[in-house]
Formats: structure tokens, C-alpha cells, sequence
């Protein structure tokens, strides 16, 4: 070979070189670019799997309209109910993952994941967590006539009189029912279940006598009890909270019980980093604010904040947890 070719040859490798470089280079400069300057001027869909009027929705739509305000852009809330929230996931799952398309869901959708036989999306390969925006624990209450005051005496009462004592919920499957089994489990009791169709009906069980006990949010029991129909015992969360300061943890009584339901945001998996921290960043900085944490708090529940990486494992830690649950305490979903 002479210097020619040999030159050649070398001038061909560099030219290959620097355009396999050049090649690779763009999807990380495209990517950077985009996280730049997301979201620019296109308004960002926020998904709530259920019909208007419930808390996904009305957390999403406090949160959205704080969200459009800092990013300088629009948060669109579309609700799409149906199929206990799948329908409205599985858009999100679906969609392109640029963070233009985003869930509001609850702590339901790692209870729903746990006992749902076939799902049209993966929970945890096909959706990613972006932030928490609330969390708060349930209120454990009696009803009056039982004499029941102390979280205590209801778990000698029920150990006292095995099979006697029995809980409603709002349904088969429902947070309600996995929090009472989880209380149940721990305490090593037993009561039974009587499902119902909404938490209307499962409180006003309660307060009429028909039901026992009850676990249930603050806004649906705590009214019960200001009005003296009810008598609450207790929150699940295993420290003290801000919803109900005055009463205990069932945890003093029932050691390593701990209940709380959250509020969140999901991105569909494959969204980079670098917008779902910024979502992130975003979500931090608004449930800080004074006004939302007074909003939240009277709907029940507190602000709350988690990096994107820590709830994407909180969510796939509940899932196997609840799934446990499940199977102890043989939680499915009504046929």
C-alpha cells in the first residue's frame, strides 16, 4: 500500500469517526434541549382516571392550575373514567413519553395493581413516578353504641369476642378494606367484612348502626364524629397528623401498623430524566406553598414531597406489600 492510499484509508477511519460521533451526540443534545425548554408553549395534559368530583380530581386540578402558573404554560386536566381507573392509566401509559402527558392518581393504584388479575398496562415497566403532591392517614371509628373509645379496647373486644365484631368499606378490594386487614393481621384479629358500593354508604352504615368499625378518610368520618354519631379512635398513619392532632396512632396499640394513602403523579416510562426532574422540582416547590397546604389539609390531608426516584420505588414497594396483604388476608376483586 502506498502513502496515498495509506492516507486515504486514514482520512476515511476520521470522517467514519467523527460521523458516528456526531450521530450519537444528537439524541443526548435533543434530549438536553428539550428539558431546556420544556414546556415551552404546548400545555401539558393532566390525566385523572375517574370522574370529576372525587379527590384525584380535586387535587389535580389545585395542583395543575399552581404547576401552569410556575412552568408559564397550561395544565389541562382531562378526566377519563372507567374500569377503576384503567382506562385513564393506560392512555397515560401509552402515551409519547416527552412529559406532555401525565396520571393524577392515588395510592389506589398500587392496591388495584396488587389484586387485579390483568391490568392493559404494566404498572411499574410501563409508568414511572414523577412526585407526590399529597399524602394522610385514614381515621379508625366506632359507632356509638358499641362503648368503644380507646383503639385498645377495641382489640381486647375483638379478641374477647372472635367473630363478633364486623367493618365496613366501600368496596371489595377498596383502601379501606386493605387497611382494616392490615390492622387486623397485626393485632391478630378478626372481623368481618361487609362491602359496600361508594364510602356514602359505607358511613352511613356506621352511623346507623348496621357496622362496627369503620377505617375511612377524615373528610368522610370526621363530620360523623363532630356530630357525635361516631366515635374515633384513632389514625393510621404511625405518627401523629396535622388532619386529626387530637387523636393517637392505632400504632401504640398495634406496633408496626402504619396506613397512609397518597396523591401523585405518574410519566409515562421512557420520559428522561431530566423533564421528570423538572416536573419534580416543580411539584416541590408548589406544595411548599401556604395556600395549598391549607387546602389540602382541609380535604383531609397533608403536602407532601418525594423525589421522583424514591416514589418510583414507593410505588413498586406498595405494589409488593399490598400484594402480601392480599394473599394473607384473601382480598380480590369482586366477579
Amino acid at each position: 500500500m502506498n502513502r496515498k492510499q495509506t492516507h486515504n484509508k486514514s482520512f476515511v477511519h476520521t470522517a467514519a469517526a467523527a460521523l458516528l460521533l456526531t450521530v450519537l451526540a444528537q439524541p443526548i443534545i435533543a434530549v438536553a434541549a428539550d428539558a431546556a425548554d420544556f414546556p415551552g408553549d404546548r400545555p401539558i395534559t393532566l390525566v385523572v382516571p375517574y370522574p370529576p368530583g372525587g379527590s384525584n380530581d380535586t387535587f389535580a386540578r389545585a395542583v395543575g392550575m399552581k404547576l401552569g402558573t410556575l412552568l408559564k404554560t397550561t395544565v389541562v386536566i382531562e378526566n377519563k373514567g372507567g374500569a377503576g381507573g384503567s382506562i385513564g392509566t393506560m392512555q397515560v401509559a401509552r402515551a409519547k413519553p416527552d412529559g406532555y402527558t401525565l396520571a393524577a392518581v392515588s395510592s389506589s393504584f398500587t392496591t388495584n395493581a396488587a389484586i387485579q388479575p390483568t391490568l392493559p398496562f404494566d404498572p411499574i415497566k410501563d409508568l414511572r413516578g414523577v412526585g407526590l403532591m399529597a399524602e394522610g392517614p385514614f381515621i379508625l371509628a366506632a359507632r356509638k353504641s358499641l362503648g368503644i373509645t380507646k383503639v385498645a379496647d377495641l382489640i381486647d373486644y375483638a379478641k374477647t369476642h372472635p367473630g363478633q365484631l364486623n367493618y365496613s368499606s366501600s368496596g371489595p378490594g377498596s383502601s379501606n378494606q386493605f387497611a382494616t386487614e392490615m390492622m387486623n393481621s397485626l393485632a391478630k384479629i378478626k372481623m368481618t367484612h361487609v362491602p359496600f358500593k361508594g364510602m356514602g354508604p359505607a358511613t352511613n352504615a356506621l352511623i346507623g348502626d348496621q357496622v362496627d368499625v369503620l377505617i375511612a378518610s377524615g373528610p368522610s368520618l370526621l363530620p360523623a364524629v363532630g356530630t357525635g354519631k361516631a366515635i374515633a379512635l384513632g389514625v393510621t398513619s404511625s405518627e401523629k397528623s396535622q388532619v386529626a392532632p387530637d387523636l393517637p396512632t392505632i400504632a401504640t396499640d398495634v406496633p408496626g401498623y402504619n396506613f397512609k394513602i397518597w396523591w401523585g403523579i405518574l410519566a409515562p416510562r421512557g420520559t428522561p430524566d431530566a423533564i421528570v426532574n423538572k416536573l419534580n422540582d416543580a411539584l416541590k416547590q408548589v406544595t411548599a406553598e401556604e395556600e395549598l397546604k391549607k387546602f389540602f389539609l382541609k380535604e383531609g390531608a397533608e403536602a407532601a414531597y418525594m423525589t421522583a426516584k424514591d416514589f418510583d420505588k414507593e410505588i413498586s414497594d406498595n405494589i409488593a406489600l399490598w400484594k402480601k396483604v392480599a394473599k394473607d388476608s384473601d382480598i380480590h376483586v369482586q366477579k
